[in-house]
This record gives C-alpha cells, sequence and structure tokens, in this order.
C-alpha cells in the first residue's frame, strides 16, 4: 500500500501553499493599489487641478497656471516653455518619458480655445504606492508568517505523540511485552484524550494478537502429536501387513494405497501446519529438483488415468531446482496434476519443465471463465461435484504460493482444456 509523506511534512507543506498564495495575493492587491493611485485617483486628481483653473481663468484669463513640487501647468497660447511633445497630445490623460527618461503624467483639457497642460511627476506614483502598497504588504506578510508559523508549530506540537508512537511502532515488536510500556513512555502526561484512546486501543490490540499466537501455537502443538499418531499407528500396521508373504496381489494393492495415502496424509498435515504457523522457522529450505517432484507425482497419481485414453508427457528443458521445501513443492505440484488427471477424461496431460516456469496443460472440460476467478476460493468446485472432492486442494495451492512467493497463473476454456503456470522468480538450472 502507498504511503504519503510525514504529518510533519504534509503540515509544513500546507503552511509554505498557504504563504505563497496569501503572497501572491498580497502582491496583487499592490498591483491594484498602484493601478487605483496611478489611473483612477490621480486622474480625478488632475480633473479636479484644471476645473479649480478654469473657474479661476474665467474670472481672471491671466490666473497663474499651478505650479507646484509634483504639479506643473501649461497654457499652448500663453507659454512659451510648453514640452514640444505635449502638442501632439490629445485631450484626457497621457503617461509619457521626459528627456531624462521620468515617467511624468500629462493631463490635456480645453476650455474656451485654449489648451491646458498639467504634468505630474509620475515617479510619485510609485513612491506613494511603495507607501500605501509595499511597506503594508510587508508588515502584513510578516504578521501572517508569524501567525502561520506559530499555527504550525501548535499544530506540530499536537500530533507529536503520534509522530512519536508511529516510530516507535515502527521499530517495536508489537508481540513483545515491552510493547504496552513502550508505548505509555512515548506519551507525555498531558496527552490530548484521542491520543490516549489511540494507544489504548493499540494497547489491547496487541494483546489480543498475542492471545491469537498463544492459541495458535497451543493448536499447532497439540494438532501436530493428535493428527501424526494415528497417521503413524496406520503406516505402521499397513506395513506390517505388507511384510506378509501369504497375502495375494488383489490384498496387497489396497494395503499399497493405504499406506500411500497416509504418507500424502502426513505431508498433507505438515503442510497445513506450516501454513498455520506464524514464521517460517520450521521450515527447511533447501535446493528441490522440481523434475523429480513432478516424476514422483505423477506416479502418485496415475491411477486416476485408469481406463482413460490419456497420454501424459513430460518435456523437461532442464533441471530445475528451486529453494524451498520439498513438502511444500509435491503439495502444490501434486494438487495440481491430481486436477488435470481427474478433469482430463480423454486426450492429453502435458507438463513442461521450463528455465523459471512448470506449466501444466491438458485437454480436460475446461473451467467456465466465472469459475477461473473465484477457484481459489475455499470449497469452490464450480459445476464438476461429480468429480469428488471438497474444493480445498486449489486453496491450499494458492496459499502456499503466496506464503512462497510464487505466482500461479491459470488460462481455462470450457470444454477445451486448462493451462497453470507456476513461476519461479528465483531458480538454479542444471
Amino acid at each position: 500500500m502507498a504511503t504519503n509523506r510525514g504529518i510533519n511534512q504534509r503540515l509544513l507543506q500546507v503552511f509554505l501553499v498557504q504563504a505563497v498564495f496569501i503572497s501572491l495575493i498580497a502582491l496583487l492587491g499592490v498591483y491594484a493599489a498602484r493601478f487605483v493611485i496611478g489611473d483612477i485617483l490621480i486622474q480625478r486628481a488632475l480633473e479636479n487641478e484644471a476645473s479649480h483653473y478654469w473657474a479661476m481663468y474665467d474670472e481672471n484669463s491671466f490666473s497663474p497656471r499651478p505650479n507646484t513640487y509634483n504639479l506643473t501647468g501649461y497654457i499652448k497660447t500663453m507659454d512659451k516653455d510648453v514640452p514640444t511633445e505635449f502638442i501632439s497630445l490629445g485631450l484626457g490623460l497621457h503617461k509619457i518619458m521626459n528627456s531624462n527618461s521620468d515617467l511624468n503624467i500629462v493631463h490635456v483639457s480645453e476650455h474656451k480655445g485654449e489648451i491646458l497642460y498639467l504634468e505630474f511627476d509620475g515617479d510619485q506614483v510609485s513612491k506613494l504606492a511603495l507607501f500605501f502598497g509595499v511597506f503594508p504588504l510587508a508588515l502584513f506578510l510578516i504578521i501572517i508568517y508569524l501567525s502561520g508559523w506559530t499555527t504550525y508549530r501548535l499544530l506540530s506540537q499536537a500530533v507529536s505523540p503520534i509522530i512519536k508512537m508511529a516510530k516507535t511502532l515502527e521499530v517495536l515488536d508489537p508481540l513483545s511485552n515491552e510493547f504496552s510500556e513502550k508505548l505509555k513512555q512515548v506519551l507525555p502526561d498531558n496527552v490530548d484524550q484521542e491520543v490516549a484512546i489511540l494507544s489504548q486501543a493499540l494497547s489491547k490490540l496487541s494483546e489480543r494478537i498475542e492471545s491469537f499466537v498463544v492459541r495458535e501455537r497451543n493448536f499447532t502443538r497439540n494438532a501436530s502429536h493428535e493428527l501424526r499418531s494415528p497417521i503413524t499407528v496406520i503406516k505402521i500396521a499397513t506395513e506390517l501387513l505388507l511384510e506378509d508373504d501369504t497375502l495375494n496381489e488383489s490384498q496387497v494393492r489396497p494395503l499399497q494405497r493405504i499406506k500411500n495415502n497416509a504418507a500424502d496424509m502426513e505431508e498433507l498435515i505438515e503442510v497445513l501446519l506450516i501454513l498455520a504457523r506464524e514464521s517460517d522457522s520450521a521450515l527447511s529450505y533447501e535446493p528441490v529438483c522440481v523434475n523429480d517432484v513432478v516424476s514422483e507425482e505423477i506416479e502418485r497419481t496415475n491411477n486416476l488415468l485408469i481406463n482413460k485414453p490419456v497420454n501424459v508427457s513430460v518435456v523437461e528443458k532442464n533441471k530445475l531446482y528451486v529453494l524451498g521445501s520439498d513438502k511444500v513443492l509435491s503439495v502444490m505440484i501434486g494438487n495440481l496434476i491430481r486436477n488435470a488427471f481427474s478433469y482430463t477424461d480423454e486426450g492429453s496431460v502435458n507438463i513442461t519443465v521450463a528455465t523459471n516456469d512448470l506449466i501444466i496443460e491438458d485437454s480436460g472440460i475446461g473451467i467456465a471463465k466465472e469459475d477461473v476467478e473465484i477457484m481459489f476460493k475455499p470449497f469452490q468446485r464450480g459445476n464438476n461435484k461429480q468429480r469428488g472432492g471438497y474444493g480445498v486442494g486449489l486453496t491450499i495451492v494458492k496459499m502456499l504460493s503466496e506464503r512462497f512467493h510464487w505466482s500461479i497463473s491459470v488460462d481455462s476454456q470450457l470444454g477445451s482444456g486448462t493451462k497453470v503456470k507456476i513461476n519461479f522468480p528465483e531458480t538454479s538450472l542444471e
């Protein structure tokens, strides 16, 4: 399962995203303020200045033109020092660059045939925007960043017990006796109620898991003894009977089948107990020859082909060795070969030992598409219940393949046969 980054990292990411978002909004606000100051307020102010001057002009045509630190006025017909670049300007507001590459804002108005040019220092707009925009923005951002950082620190402190618990659980065995004590040690005295509930729930879960493990160990120990004892008795009894020279062939044959099936039952019980155990410490890992296991299982299950016109072929492209348990491989391969023999009434069963694969292909009755998807579930026998069995063999095969990381795939069509492939990732060849 895919995991996200840690809680602290996610909180920091949220804080950074929030800071960037606020900064962008604030910058847009500054540009908006500059637009308001430059294009709206300045224009309104210059229009008011022009109206005021024309009112004074109506009373006295020789009224002096506006001449302040930021504003200079010119009358086209009365002032000889009108900048030449103003002459071609139309009525309204204009932004031009003077000879010193300074921005000037020029407002042009007309009254009774006279034209008034009001020149405003454009650099003052930038200064106003800086004063009324950037400085408040900087102060605003500092406050926002400090408050955001404070919030981040408080949130980090709030979730720190959970982070400590996660780090403790990462290196601690949930079944160890010190599990509950370790959890309590990482929690502060004034832990939040939700964190305390989580810690208690984990401790109780650990206790339940430990009790389940104890019960599982007791069961496997008792089952191993109680199930193996009668099987051993059956094997010893059949071996003694087989040593009797007075038995004829019709009597020896069923005794031999009893002995073989008892051995199969003993092997199956061992595999089931392996599946029931939590660890693989009881397994003996050694190179097992898949070719030999195939030969043994064909010999064991040959009786299923009696009176059937079925040809069995084994193609060995190489000697395939798998690091594992011979008992596990015998149960897996035996179940698959047994199924192929049982569900093939005529035709062929072809078994191929390849580089990393074992392929068992038959020309039997096949499996319906809807049954292929559920064939590895317990007690699923599809539409072939008359063939016998209890529907658990393939379930055991699937469990073993998952336990040992051997992938298994099935390709089948109803009426056309079935192809089963086991892939062994780690092999050696001979």
